[in-house]
């Protein structure tokens, strides 16, 4: 009787362990599936036929929007998108083929697409070469040194699934663009636009942080892992808060800290950490990572006003570079606490928050305005990456 029981246990618990690895494949095959469907509309929506490898600012496209992420406030809506929307696209792209190497042979004709249309956007008559916001063909525009970085981090990815030599010459390029921004004030740290040192702010850091760290990790040139150090160090010193949270910038002259935080600036330090321990063995950076993924999930969760989100949704794509920052942990310590607070919120924008053409609103939340208003290429975009790394991370859960 007592090995009639003991066998029952044995069958019960075989069967809850197969049960639960049931449940995973599927969240993954639903999250992949999600991921395929909004990375397949935006290719048929925002594409522009006339300008290929570019793609429009928003969907339905009126040409009506002030954009308000410039040097100087409202920017109108042009013919076709910012440089920063349009690297969310090319960062989807790059997830959606590291899953596998039939994923890489899918996408490797947008990725070819996409490399097309963000040499647009490169100026080489300004040296260093650098991209600016806007393609060059059609006008001059600023140099942003985050867009750069994330132009760096999109071709080191490229780099690190195709191990195409070409897109590692480009992203080291880049970075000397961003290298050419560093100066001593405020003890360091690039500003945000070139010709312009008001402020040291934590996106250009970041994004230049990981061009870096991601370059020495395809390289192994250690010149380039002592250039991600020095980018980390500074910003760990210099715009942590007391609240363990990144904040936004420094003023250059009175070096006076702008105590407002975003989800992405904590978020590129998180994943800058991470890639640091890994590469040095330095368990003081993992213990930094930690930290900072505590302190930010107790200040974003805190400040979400929907019981709905489980962390504030300050912008999409923001959120997005959080998350990177927690998988990045995740994938060494398998804490999955902060993963689950963006799964969450984003499994709710899905089943509640989309418009008549499939997309989600800005907020994740399904008011009648969000809804009926044009979706803006960014905050759809990284919903395809989202979806793909939450599948990915279902297959690899610990």
């Amino acid at each position: 009787m007592q090995k009639l029981k003991i066998l029952t246990v044995a069958v019960f618990c075989c069967a809850a362990v197969h049960v639960s690895a049931q449940i995973k494949d599927e969240k993954a095959h639903n999250y992949l599936q999600r991921a395929e469907t909004m990375y397949n509309l935006v290719w048929k929506r925002y594409r522009v036929p006339a300008q290929p490898g570019l793609f429009k600012e928003n969907y339905p496209d009126n040409k009506k929007d002030s954009l308000n992420y410039m040097q100087g406030g409202g920017v109108a809506e042009k013919q076709v998108s910012f440089l920063w929307p349009f690297s969310g696209v090319f960062s989807a792209t790059n997830a959606l083929m590291h899953l596998s190497s039939s994923y890489k042979l899918k996408y490797k004709r947008y990725q070819d697409t996409l490399v097309h249309g963000i040499e647009l956007y490169a100026d080489s008559k300004r040296q260093p070469l650098g991209y600016q916001a806007y393609p060059v063909k059609f006008e001059k525009a600023d140099r942003y040194y985050d867009d750069n970085g994330l132009v760096g981090i999109d071709y080191m990815e490229s780099y690190l699934v195709t191990r195409n030599p070409l897109y590692l010459k480009r992203a080291k390029q880049v970075f000397k663009f961003i290298e050419s921004g560093w100066n001593n004030d405020a003890g360091g740290g690039v500003t945000w636009l070139e010709g312009h040192k008001d402020q040291k702010p934590a996106c250009s850091n970041g994004m230049a942080t990981l061009t870096a760290l991601k370059i020495y990790q395809g390289s192994k040139d250690k010149a380039y892992l002592e250039a991600g150090k020095r980018y980390y160090n500074w910003m760990y010193k210099t715009l942590k808060d007391t609240n363990g949270v990144i904040a936004n910038d420094i003023k250059t002259g009175s070096n006076k800290l702008n105590h407002v935080y975003w989800t992405y600036n904590t978020g590129s330090l998180i994943e800058a950490a991470v890639l640091l321990h890994q590469f040095t063995n330095d368990k003081q950076y993992l213990r930094e990572a930690q930290q900072m993924a505590a302190d930010s999930y107790k200040y974003f969760s805190s400040k979400s006003r929907n019981k709905n989100l489980p962390i504030a949704i300050d912008l999409p794509w923001f959120v997005t570079v959080l998350f990177r920052g927690y998988a990045a942990l995740y994938n060494v310590d398998g804490n999955y606490t902060y993963i689950k607070a963006v799964e969450d919120a984003l499994n709710y924008a899905w089943t509640n928050s989309r418009d008549e053409y499939g997309f989600i609103t800005h907020t994740w939340l399904p008011n009648a305005e969000g809804l009926k208003k044009p979706k803006w290429l960014l905050d759809e975009a990284c919903i395809a990456e989202l979806y793909t790394r939450l599948s990915q991370l279902q297959n690899n859960r610990k």
